[in-house]
């Protein structure tokens, strides 16, 4: 029986750090809605036997932190942790957030050992994200204006969390995962144009906009959260480089770049684009 639970095994870190953990033939059980033995938020029912017999967990919360009562889901999932005997929570959260910071606080003061995992912008949001899809249509819509952020490579955040589950000296650390430079929108917009040969347009929109058009696609529920999060996080708030990557694994974090060889070496945008 693995004594390592991933919560949310498939989604975009959970199902790194699954892949971390048994490149090292280390035994964890991985938990999500659709897995043999479910985990869903939403249904505290599933729970039990999900952390059945763990003794640490990555938690990745879904939909996010930001979301209405998010919070009180989590100050249940931690009592539940504590009962059910886990001894260590590694939580991803999202750098900028309100309701992520009282989630932190939640984990913090849980009695149990901790480490916080506070990630920016994924890189990967451009290539198997929400993003995709922009990149691919030619054109990305961002309520950011000129304003900079540290872009992250999921693989770092994957490998901090992964290492912070099988390493006690990790404990009681907050570590800030950037990647190693500031990027704006525009200036991203330009890179992934010049590596892929597609037009790609950065759009500046207002938040407002932003909402009328995630309305359209992604109707009420998730079109008010995206709303929040960009709202909270795309201020400039976060327009500085942190050094969780090299304070946790000793390395320089992957840069922009970098993902971008590895996705093009993946095919990642290899389908026609919109214009031809």
């Amino acid at each position: 029986m693995s004594n390592i639970v991933v919560i949310n095994s498939t989604g975009k870190i959970g199902s790194r750090v699954a892949a971390h953990l048994m490149a090292k033939g280390l035994p964890y059980r991985g938990v999500s809605r659709r897995t043999e033995i479910p985990f869903d938020w939403q249904d505290e029912r599933t729970w039990p036997q999900a952390l059945a017999g763990g003794k640490s967990a990555f938690i990745s919360f879904v939909p996010d932190l930001a979301a209405p009562g998010a919070l009180a889901v989590m100050q249940r999932f931690v009592a539940a942790a504590r009962d059910g005997g886990l001894g260590k929570l590694v939580l991803l959260t999202g750098r900028g957030e309100i309701g992520a910071v009282a989630a932190e606080n939640a984990v913090r003061e849980s009695g149990l050992a901790w480490t916080i995992v506070r990630a920016a912008w994924f890189n990967q949001n451009f290539s198997e994200g929400h993003l995709l899809e922009s990149v691919l249509e030619g054109h990305l819509y961002m309520p950011a204006g000129d304003r900079r952020e540290p872009f992250v490579d999921a693989e770092d955040v994957a490998e901090v969390a992964t290492a912070a589950l099988l390493d006690d000296r990790h404990t009681g650390q907050i570590y800030d995962v950037t990647g190693p430079e500031l990027l704006s929108f525009d200036e991203v917009a330009q890179r992934l144009a010049g590596a892929t040969h597609r037009p790609l347009q950065y759009v500046p929109v207002t938040i407002e906009e932003f909402h009328a058009g995630l309305l359209q696609t992604l109707g009420q529920e998730w079109a008010d959260l995206l709303r929040t999060i960009a709202d909270e996080t795309l201020d400039g708030r976060n327009s500085w480089v942190g050094d969780g990557v090299q304070r946790a694994l000793g390395r320089a974090p992957r840069d922009f770049q970098s993902f971008l060889q590895q996705a093009l070496g993946a095919g990642t945008w290899n389908v026609p684009a919109a214009a031809e």
